[in-house]
């Protein structure tokens, strides 16, 4: 039996930079058009099984109803609180299940809360949330068929998928956290609003990929170089005066300039230490992780990311293959 998992955060697209920016809302009807055009793509390559976090809007619930569905379509049985550590159990659970995909419906914070359960589980990120660096610009359609192509084994995964770099958050030593994009360094002491958005706070930089299109924190390394998700290495920036000026997208409709004093690529396994405490720090975009002083606390980029489905590529190898009658 193919066996999908579908997470969709009905917060995500919602937070506060659509006040101090200009991102757009993303509407949860919206997510249900989504989801249902998902259900169909998945359901069309042989997927005839799937399992869904319920949420308080009822998301996959809406999208079923309108729709004649030839698959097992059923909820996780756990109690969500709303909160980011939702996405997490329900990862895990698919994880623990058997699920062969997990479909996540989110931004940069949703697929991190996901990374932190699926384990080796492939995920397949859409675009519903505010920064989306980590996520795909997908139709729901083609997300819901690739899906359903790894799900039934009809592409090799190698050729389908790459493992995600990620960073480390560690503390004397342990692993405390991760982030799957960026990881900065913010003069406060409580985390507060999640956004970040003063960068005025902000004096330290670790990313794991950059690119010169991107949105958020990762687009001020995208100025200097370009690091893509599977490679093994990382950025690290220090902003400071006398730096050099960078012109750069912070959020949506929010476009800084700022000024980096150091810059240099590190390696995996190489650690950054953290040189303000107490401070926060943010991690994927949202203040999420307290500094505590007394204790060392460093970041490092390290290999055993997430494996995430390429969606170009899958269809390139259904067509390939004749998956869907090419000739």
């Amino acid at each position: 039996m193919a066996f999908v998992g579908i997470i969709a955060n009905p917060a995500s697209g919602k937070d506060i930079r659509r006040l101090v920016a200009h991102g757009s809302v993303f509407d949860n009807q919206e997510k249900v058009r989504i989801v249902r055009r998902m259900l169909l793509g998945l359901m069309e390559t042989g997927v005839d099984r799937i399992c869904y976090m319920p949420d308080y809007y009822g998301i996959v619930e809406r999208a079923v109803s309108e729709i004649e569905v030839g698959a097992d379509v059923f909820p996780l049985d756990f109690t969500v609180a709303g909160e980011q550590e939702d996405s997490t159990e329900a990862a895990r659970l698919m994880r623990r299940q058997g699920t062969a995909c997990i479909i996540v419906l989110g931004g940069d914070g949703t697929n991190r809360a996901v990374a932190k359960g699926c384990g080796s589980v492939p995920i397949l990120p859409v675009s519903t949330g505010t920064n989306n660096v980590f996520p795909f610009m997908v139709e729901g359609t083609i997300a819901g068929m690739a899906a359903g192509l790894i799900a039934c084994g009809r592409v090799p995964l190698e050729a389908t998928t790459f493992r995600s770099t990620k960073i480390e958050v560690l503390v004397d030593g342990e692993v405390s956290d991760l982030a799957l994009v960026d990881v900065v360094v913010y003069d406060d002491v409580f985390t507060g609003s999640k956004a970040i958005w003063e960068m005025g706070k902000v004096s330290q930089i670790v990313l794991n990929r950059a690119s010169a299109d991107s949105i958020g924190l990762s687009s001020i390394g995208g100025q200097i170089c370009c690091i893509r998700p599977a490679e093994p290495r990382g950025l690290y920036l220090e902003l400071g005066a006398k730096g050099h000026r960078i012109v750069a997208a912070v959020a949506p409709g929010l476009i800084e300039r700022v000024f980096v004093r150091c810059r240099r690529v590190i390696e995996t396994g190489e650690e950054i230490e953290i040189r303000s405490a107490p401070s926060v720090l943010g991690l994927d975009g949202e203040r999420d992780f307290e500094v505590q002083g007394g204790r060392r606390t460093t970041l490092r980029v390290a290999k055993e990311g997430p494996r995430v489905v390429d969606v170009a590529r899958t269809m390139q190898a259904a067509r390939r293959d004749g998956v869907f009658g090419g000739c």
